[in-house]
């Protein structure tokens, strides 16, 4: 799903995904994408804007979609240059951040990444809940 309230970079960004063999599902802020995440439809990755109007940003956008789709995969991206997101405080530990413009095949890199990071927090997480089944079996009933 592509999140993106500029119909021009919407459109491109919709195109270069396409390009890249991917179906696409647009939504033109926070509030349409939402909506479209509750529905039952299949969605991989989230794509979205940071900085966007309608009162939900893309940081808050990707909090809610993960509370709707736990390990959604999610890739923000903004025109604003990364030290200048950091700056103002809206930079995040361990976000994966494209900044525009980019090139398709940077964003197929930055895809490819924010999936390998997903898969290997969602390995970790089982990996996490297997260990804790097991010393919980070893330990017996309290």
């Amino acid at each position: 799903m592509i999140v993106e309230d500029d119909p021009f970079v919407r459109s491109y960004a919709v195109m270069r995904l396409e390009s890249l063999g991917y179906a696409v599902i647009a939504a033109v802020d926070g509030a349409d994408a939402l909506q479209k995440l509750r529905a039952d439809t299949h969605i991989d990755i989230l794509f979205t804007d940071i900085v966007m109007p309608g009162g939900i940003n893309g940081w808050e956008l990707a909090d809610l979609a993960r509370q709707l789709r736990p390990g959604l995969p999610v890739l923000l991206t903004s025109g604003y240059a990364l030290e200048t997101l950091a700056k103002h405080g809206r930079l995040r530990a361990g976000a994966i951040v494209l900044t525009k413009s980019y090139r398709k095949a940077d964003l197929a890199r930055r895809l490819r990444e924010v999936v390998s990071v997903s898969q290997l927090l969602s390995r970790s997480l089982a990996e996490t809940a297997a260990v804790s089944v097991t010393v919980a079996e070893r330990q017996g009933p309290s």
